[in-house]
């Protein structure tokens, strides 16, 4: 460190300093003030339009619990267009499935479903999309596409929903007549952990005869 014996050679050399450090110092100090004006910005706006989305989402559930469920699709729409990249147009493109399903419009909701299924939601969603896209194949005797879609599974993701992949594999295996393969679906959903008494009835449903001598 520097020793000065007069004020004259400190104003001097903080002169000297400011001349040579003065531009990046203000330029560094500038850019931190922008940052964290920008960063509060970017936060505060985030969370603005997380309460739209939340909002629009709570007016399609209350569409939802009455008997008119016209406003459902509309607010979905909005949902996805405004909010696309949230949680809540995922859930409203779900709940917007199930009321197409049980108006029978299996066509509607299966290509909302694939929507899901190749857009850029969570991983969990895809899954659920994938389950309830297998399950309208299944309804509409597309067998064949249904197995398709199971083998397409990204096994490293999938933990949480093997039950529900095995399971639905040996529904499409029984509709296949192919029950050796149906057999070992169930068994493997068993091994997985699952607890539902109706898989162990559809396995002993299609148990092989006990040969009798």
């Amino acid at each position: 460190m520097e020793i000065y014996d007069t004020e004259e050679e400190q104003v001097a050399a903080i002169k000297r300093w400011w001349k040579a450090n003065g531009t990046s110092t203000i330029t560094g100090v500038t850019a931190g003030i922008v940052l964290i004006v920008g960063w509060n910005f970017w936060q505060g706006y985030n969370l603005d339009k997380a309460k739209q989305a939340s909002a629009l989402y709570g007016q399609l559930q209350n569409s939802i619990n009455t008997e008119n469920k016209e406003p459902v699709e509309k607010l979905t729409a909005q949902l996805t267009e405004l909010h696309g990249s949230t949680a809540y147009a995922d859930f409203a493109t779900l709940q917007l499935i199930k009321i197409k399903v049980e108006q029978g419009d299996l066509d509607a909701a299966k290509v909302l479903l694939e929507g899901l299924l190749n857009g850029s939601g969570a991983t969990e969603i895809k899954h659920i999309a994938r389950i309830r896209l297998i399950k309208i194949l299944q309804a509409t005797d597309q067998y064949e596409k249904g197995l398709q879609l199971i083998t397409e599974v990204d096994q490293t993701s999938s933990a949480g929903f093997t039950v529900s992949y095995d399971e639905l594999k040996g529904d499409l295996y029984v509709a296949l007549d192919r029950l050796g393969e149906a057999r070992t679906a169930y068994q493997s959903a068993l091994r997985s952990g699952a607890k539902s008494p109706l898989l162990q009835f559809k396995l002993d449903d299609i148990a092989p005869a006990t040969v009798v001598n």
